[in-house]
């Protein structure tokens, strides 16, 4: 199962039907286009608003639409007390903690860049596993995770760096930074025996998000100032459509019809899409040293998510977590 698993109690339950393999790689293909080509997609929304209130703007309008569709298909419910910290760890700290730190690093790292370096959570949920679940750490598990951090450091060309640029070394430190939240809530997540289930959880997950994020835009930022504009309502309405509400309903449908590590290998195309579209769409560029770190990084997540399939207690579709980015 794609989030933990199911506990089977006396309470009925629609169950989602798998999709016959074809239409569920199709729909897999098609979320990660769309959530690859959102990176250039969200640097360009910041030219409208100021980060935390992007991210108050991207959570409420896909709250809202979640909100809807689950009403209509009648399975919006609270979820048990049983599933509440798993519902709150994915929505304070897997979405709206992460965005707002995706967002405020956007302003100063390429989107391109960005996209690699918060797929690593697939790298750092491996040490983190190790801790706080006792997984063992496997040689296969060592290559990875070496081979990644090897990535990131060509990626980032430290001896390129400015190092007396203060926001390009913080842009850096909080991708890393979401990175390693979003791979804390995978483990957490992993531990986790459902009685509901990620989908029925989405809409309280989103409103768990929204909390932190509004608080933190009306400390940090004040009044919302925003440039409406055509471009910008487009914009908003991607990222509650598609980045948000349908790419975090394909994923739960795409792990309940396809092989957990096929779902989690063909999400790593996302960053690969998101720096082809940040080159495409924002004339970003990326030097040989950092196109090696991008393809060591590949290499080590794929050898994590690998060891994941050789390891019968630690299976997991860790991308399903949440909608994130």
């Amino acid at each position: 199962m794609a989030s933990g698993t199911y506990l089977q109690t006396g309470t009925p339950r629609r169950r989602v039907v798998p999709l016959p393999p074809g239409a569920a790689l199709l729909m897999l293909g098609t979320t990660v286009l769309l959530l690859g080509i959102n990176w250039p997609i969200m640097k360009t929304g910041l030219e409208s608003i100021d980060p935390l209130w992007f991210g108050v703007v991207r959570v409420i309008a896909a709250g809202i639409v979640i909100f809807i569709v689950a009403l209509a298909a009648g399975r919006l419910r609270l979820p048990p007390r049983h599933d509440w910290p798993v519902v709150l760890s994915v929505g304070f700290g897997g979405i709206g903690i992460h965005l707002a730190l995706v967002f405020t690093a956007l302003q100063f790292v390429p989107a391109g860049r960005s996209s690699v370096l918060v797929w690593t959570a697939g790298l750092w949920s491996v040490p983190i596993a190790s801790i706080a679940l006792k997984e063992q750490m496997t040689p296969r598990r060592w290559v990875g995770l070496v081979t990644g951090v090897a990535g990131i450091v060509l990626l980032f060309e430290p001896w390129q760096f400015v190092w007396s640029d203060h926001d390009v070394l913080v842009g850096h430190g909080l991708l890393i930074g979401a990175a390693i939240l979003q791979a804390s809530v995978i483990v957490h997540t992993r531990a986790h025996r459902w009685e509901t289930g990620p989908t029925d959880a989405l809409p309280w997950q989103m409103l768990a998000a929204a909390v932190p994020l509004l608080v933190m835009a009306l400390v940090g930022e004040g009044a919302p100032q925003v440039d409406w504009s055509v471009g910008f309502g487009a914009i908003v309405a991607y990222q509650a459509l598609l980045a948000t509400g349908f790419a975090a309903w394909a994923k739960q449908i795409v792990v309940l019809s396809l092989r957990a590590t096929t779902v989690s290998l063909v999400m790593m195309a996302i960053p690969l899409v998101g720096m082809l579209a940040s080159m495409v769409a924002l004339g970003e560029t990326i030097t040989a040293v950092g196109a090696v770190g991008v393809v060591a990084i590949a290499f080590g997540v794929t050898i994590c998510i690998l060891a994941e399939r050789a390891d019968p207690v630690a299976r997991v579709a860790a991308v399903a977590v949440t909608p994130a980015s």
